[in-house]
């Protein structure tokens, strides 16, 4: 009798364990029970869709593209001048091969050590990203919770001054459920990678090249990091700005600023690149 009842909690015990790391099903785009399909799309090879909006003159006629990309929960419809190969802040995976040990010790030791533990489980663990976010016994992900210590002092005017904005832009970037939204785009960025990106070419070999744009005081994704990386690939022309943070492209000015600079245009002091 005793081992019956073992066994019964022990069922019971699993099945617990298994409904609260499984996720909920995606509300996909276009599905019975998921949002209506709004904007022009393209099917990718592995059957997902990447939407996309287009503003300003026709393509054809433009002599410059803008590709805007922004995960983490922004909003894809949230606008700011990413062309042309450029990048803000970009995300870097800690684990990446090339990165020299020292290097990315040194950043990854200045996270929460709650944002550590769960760069850790979206590594090691990715299947338990959902719960770890979700339950309520521990701090979780400090970005997602609005945590000070993840924003400079100017991002965290930045963000108190547009949260009724962020809202809903929250809402309409995770309407698909925050998992599918969220939870996986932090599994993408920190799981183990399939290829190293220190070993890109140059993807404008003849008349263009990419811009790397970094707040000195960004406290997530450490500059530290973006120097190395711009260092190995030389290609990369990288700025970094003294005084801003992750949010450097929500700063008046900055965006005109940056788009003169790509258009090889004389840039402002203000956006000077900070010597080694």
């Amino acid at each position: 009798m005793f081992k019956e009842i073992v066994v019964v909690l022990l069922v019971a015990l699993g099945g617990l364990i298994y409904e609260a790391i499984r996720p909920p099903p995606p509300r996909l785009c276009g599905s019975p029970n998921g949002p209506p399909v709004t904007a022009t799309r393209v099917r990718l090879r592995d059957g997902r869709h990447l939407a996309y909006n287009e503003s300003g003159v026709p393509k054809e006629k433009a002599k410059y593209k803008i590709v805007v990309l922004h995960g983490m929960g922004g909003s894809r419809e949230f606008i700011i001048p990413a062309s042309r190969g450029q990048h803000f802040a970009p995300i870097i995976n800690y684990w990446w091969p090339s990165l020299a040990a020292h290097v990315s010790g040194e950043a990854y030791r200045t996270l929460l050590p709650q944002d550590q533990w769960t760069l850790r489980i979206a590594l090691y663990a990715p299947h338990l990203v959902f719960w770890w976010a979700t339950q309520k016994w521990f701090p979780s992900f400090g970005p997602m919770e609005r945590h000070p210590a993840t924003s400079s002092q100017k991002d965290w005017e930045i963000i108190q001054m547009s949260v009724t904005q962020k809202m809903a832009e929250q809402e309409k970037a995770t309407q698909q459920g925050v998992f599918e939204s969220i939870h996986r785009d932090l599994i993408v960025a920190f799981s183990k990678w399939d290829f190293d990106p220190m070993d890109l070419n140059n993807p404008f070999p003849h008349k263009q090249s990419v811009h790397k744009w970094q707040g000195y005081e960004d406290k997530f994704f450490p500059a530290i990091l973006q120097r190395y990386v711009s260092k190995k690939l030389s290609w990369i022309q990288y700025h970094e700005l003294a005084d801003y943070g992750h949010l450097l492209i929500h700063v008046d000015g900055t965006s005109d600023e940056i788009l003169r600079a790509l258009l090889g245009e004389e840039s402002s002091a203000s956006l000077a690149d900070i010597p080694d």
